[in-house]
């Protein structure tokens, strides 16, 4: 490469695998990317939002940064300090309004959409979606989940679709699913549920078992993410894969090209995820029995 050393700033919480392993993993994919070329790489905390810019810039002001990767930096400020650089930077799973900084990010829409259909093709209709929409791509996430539905001519509403829990622990899902079940107390439940999040599955998979709901039998699972778990309770895990290790790799090659051609035009990147078949989620035939938790109209008016 033509460079030896380069910072990536991230939120602290990335540097430590038991705060954000998938943030910790797409580090330790760009560390992998950059050892055949034997450049330095060097990290730097810094908030989502209200970054410390004095911060950033005394770092980037360093002889020894020759170029930048900004990892889940949503400050608009830091991005447009940033781009005024003379050195090369490039964003990973976050984007410059101002439109000067190329970037890197899963497709986040077109995989909640891929999610949602997915179970819709499988026979199921009645479907609570979990989420945490802490950060604007989940709700990127969301809005495909909702585009799936109205493709099916499905009205979602967020009150009645939707459990939203705080962060992505599996403690705080199964609190907030748990809650909502028994909530229903004998009213009709959904045949399946999609989760935003591994450790969010199983919360939701203990909520349902600790009610003697098994699944995929009586209630299918699916999750978005997919790497951390793939088996929950002895139950194969079927998740989309959000792109990860992926991520450091491309950013890499696109920070390559920012070097090679530093003139060109910035643009995003979006990668595809991909779909584990495993176990969790079971088909609904057209015409088969309805199982005991699934009933007509659970969504009508």
């Amino acid at each position: 490469m033509l460079l030896n050393s380069l910072v990536v700033f991230a939120p602290s919480r990335a540097f430590d695998e038991r705060s954000d392993i998938y943030y910790y993993r797409v580090i330790q994919s760009i560390n992998n990317a950059l050892a055949p070329h034997e450049v330095r790489l060097r990290t730097c905390a810094l908030e989502e939002n209200d970054s410390d810019a004095n911060l950033f810039l005394a770092r980037m002001n360093e002889a020894e940064t020759e170029a930048a990767i900004l990892l889940g930096i949503d400050d608009p400020h830091i991005h447009d300090l940033a781009a005024d650089f003379a050195k090369p930077c490039v964003l990973i799973n976050c984007r410059d309004e101002g439109m000067r900084l190329s970037s890197i990010a899963p497709d986040h829409r077109l995989i909640g959409q891929f999610a949602a259909r997915y179970l819709f093709e499988m026979g199921h209709r009645a479907v609570m979606n979990v989420m945490c929409l802490r950060r604007y791509t989940m709700e990127l996430r969301l809005v495909g989940i909702k585009e799936a539905w109205r493709a099916r001519n499905l009205r979602f509403t967020d009150g009645r679709d939707l459990i939203g829990v705080a962060n992505f622990s599996a403690r705080e899902t199964e609190e907030q699913v748990g809650e909502w079940l028994d909530a229903q107390a004998g009213k009709p439940l959904p045949t399946a549920f999609l989760v935003g999040g591994d450790y969010m599955a199983v919360g939701a998979v203990n909520a349902l078992q600790k009610r003697g709901l098994r699944v995929p039998q009586d209630i299918s699972v699916m999750s978005i993410d997919g790497f951390n778990l793939a088996a929950i309770q002895d139950v194969p895990l079927t998740a989309v894969h959000v792109p990860r290790d992926e991520l450091g790799t491309e950013a890499v090659q696109l920070l390559q090209q920012r070097l090679i051609r530093p003139q060109a035009p910035s643009g995003s990147l979006l990668l595809n995820g991909t779909l584990a078949v495993r176990d969790s989620v079971r088909r609904i035939r057209p015409g088969s029995r309805r199982t005991a938790v699934e009933q007509q109209g659970l969504y009508d008016d």
